[in-house]
């Protein structure tokens, strides 16, 4: 993997907060090669609003309260904060975490054997920004077919509840064509955040401590596949 390049601006470098404590998101974070630390964020996530009515703006607006919120506790000061939230949609209905044992059950049933979308709202917020700067990514997923016994194995985890539509795309119990991105359903679209953090990033005016790594080779490495979206995205080989 490459390694991250020292800005050598004079100007004072951000430091990065990751207000997530999911481990699935930290490790992936890691692969951009910045320093950074992290911290729960807790907002309430209400799905039943107009905005459900369009997924995308959904999302970027659940993880915008999340920086929002941030800010208020302290987190955003001196630092590039970085919020994220998923959701899944399944035909009109959009699904957030389950409310319980029996809410996960329905969304498990609900999804076997269907293509769904799962949808990864991300924001940016520096000292600079009065607004958190948004974008959502959208993932077409297919579930495989799942009998009870899938379920019940899957559930055994104990993470279930804890997942957007009561699955983890790492429990393999869903699959991600190449041009898709797998790690947007894993809850952080890896290279699309790299492009937004890119120099020429509009928005993002105070520099970062490091020059982010490509992450395209840890995420064929780790999946054992060639994606063919995210070098169309970031470049790399």
């Amino acid at each position: 993997m490459l390694q991250p390049t020292p800005h050598t601006n004079d100007r004072t470098a951000l430091r990065v907060v990751l207000a997530s404590q999911s481990p699935r998101r930290r490790r992936l974070l890691e692969w951009l090669g910045l320093p950074f630390t992290s911290a729960a964020v807790d907002t309430p996530e209400s799905l039943d609003t107009p905005l459900a009515a369009d997924p995308a703006a959904l999302a970027a607006s659940l993880a915008a309260e999340k920086a929002i919120a941030a800010r208020d506790e302290g987190l955003a000061e001196g630092a590039l904060v970085l919020c994220f939230d998923t959701i899944v949609v399944l035909d009109d209905e959009v699904l957030g975490k389950p409310a319980d044992v029996g809410d996960a059950w329905r969304m498990l049933r609900a999804l076997s054997g269907r293509t769904h979308r799962v949808v990864t709202g991300v924001a940016l917020l520096t000292p600079s920004m009065a607004l958190p700067k948004t974008y959502s990514v959208t993932t077409n997923v297919a579930m495989r077919p799942l009998c009870d016994a899938d379920i019940e194995a899957w559930m055994a985890h104990g993470t279930f509840l804890d997942c957007a539509g009561a699955y983890n795309i790492e429990a393999q119990v869903a699959e991600v064509t190449c041009d898709e991105c797998y790690q947007n359903v894993a809850g952080l679209p890896l290279c699309h955040l790299y492009a937004a953090l890119a120099e020429e990033s509009p928005g993002l005016t105070e520099p970062l401590p490091d020059r982010p790594v490509l992450p395209v080779e840890a995420c064929d490495a780790a999946l054992q596949r060639t994606c063919r979206l995210g070098p169309s995205l970031v470049g790399g080989d």
